[in-house]
């Protein structure tokens, strides 16, 4: 199914693949909304428990994916991109495959990044084949029928980034652990053998994406101790904050293309600080996580998005983390 959303006007339509499905089987755009801050609301009615990707496209020639879902038979997804685009037109096609992760697909000078979050602090990316897991813990889980991990990156040693029975769990054969010391000194003979420490502005090359371990601190996180973590593949720089404040450090970051922000009182940032920082060092897309409060409240990622705004073309993407 193939729906063209075109900005200014809004106008909504859809053309369909004539001949190459019969219209019960073919998966179908059944709602797609403009809503009022100019983002689009896609309704994808599909076969349950296949596998498709939605893709985008300005010209109906050039296509990139947006995301790959597992279907649950109808399912609502939107598009937080579509404000900064004069048009948008979609299509969703069902995949197959050994080790399809369902995520968000971020596009690179060598293939697609796929960003799959878990729970909290804990989010996977798989790029060329690699998978990467950050900060994974048993909260995160089930971790079954998730591809192992060739890369961990522990930021700090606080239980609900780091969990050594998990990295067991998780990790394949051949992975490499990235971790401060504190971190370090916790770990099994075994997984000590498999980590690299990374101390604040220290940088490594491993599997072929570079690594900068950047501070991440607070009056509750002592400086030094804990590390946030930018990752740089096909000419990408995707950062992940682990537990900060809004600190100097993460306001000069530059050229970030996917920032993951943490936001939880009393333990790191309120909303207000987290969109002081990002408005200073502008990723060209934001993931807060991490933003579940010490009393069990969440952090109003609808007053996030707000302040955040548009004026500087950061996309806001909300997803789902609890």
């Amino acid at each position: 199914m193939l729906s063209p959303v075109r900005s200014g006007s809004w106008a909504l339509g859809s053309l369909g693949f004539a001949g190459l499905l019969l219209a019960q089987e073919a998966p179908q755009f059944t709602r797609i909304q403009a809503l009022t801050d100019r983002e689009v609301t896609l309704q994808l009615t599909a076969t349950r428990s296949q596998h498709y990707r939605l893709e985008t496209s300005a010209d109906l020639v050039r296509w990139t994916s947006l995301l790959t879902l597992l279907s649950t038979g109808s399912d609502q997804h939107t598009d937080s991109a579509a404000p900064y685009l004069d048009s948008r037109f979609y299509r969703a096609l069902e995949v197959s495959g050994p080790d399809l992760l369902t995520g968000d697909h971020l596009a690179t000078d060598d293939g697609e990044v796929i960003i799959h979050p878990l729970n909290h602090a804990s989010f996977i990316m798989r790029w060329k084949g690699k998978t990467i897991y950050a900060d994974p813990v048993s909260a995160a889980g089930p971790f079954t029928g998730l591809p192992k991990a060739d890369l961990i990156l522990v930021s700090h040693s606080h239980g609900d980034h780091f969990d050594s029975a998990t990295i067991n769990t998780v990790r394949g054969p051949e992975a490499v652990i990235i971790a401060p010391q504190a971190v370090f000194t916790s770990l099994s003979t075994t997984l000590k053998a498999l980590t690299v420490v990374m101390t604040n502005g220290a940088t490594a090359n491993v599997l072929g994406l570079t690594i900068e371990a950047v501070p991440a601190y607070n009056t509750r996180h002592t400086k030094g101790e804990g590390n946030g973590y930018v990752l740089t593949l096909g000419g990408k720089r995707i950062y992940m904050s682990g537990d900060t404040g809004n600190i100097a450090e993460m306001r000069a970051l530059p050229n970030i293309d996917v920032a993951f922000v943490c936001m939880n009182v009393p333990y790191t940032m309120n909303v207000n600080e987290a969109v002081t920082a990002v408005r200073a060092f502008r990723p060209k897309v934001v993931y807060p996580y991490h933003f579940r409060n010490q009393d069990g409240s969440f952090a109003n990622l609808t007053t996030f998005k707000r302040l955040v705004g548009t004026d500087l073309f950061i996309e806001v993407r909300t997803r789902k983390w609890y």
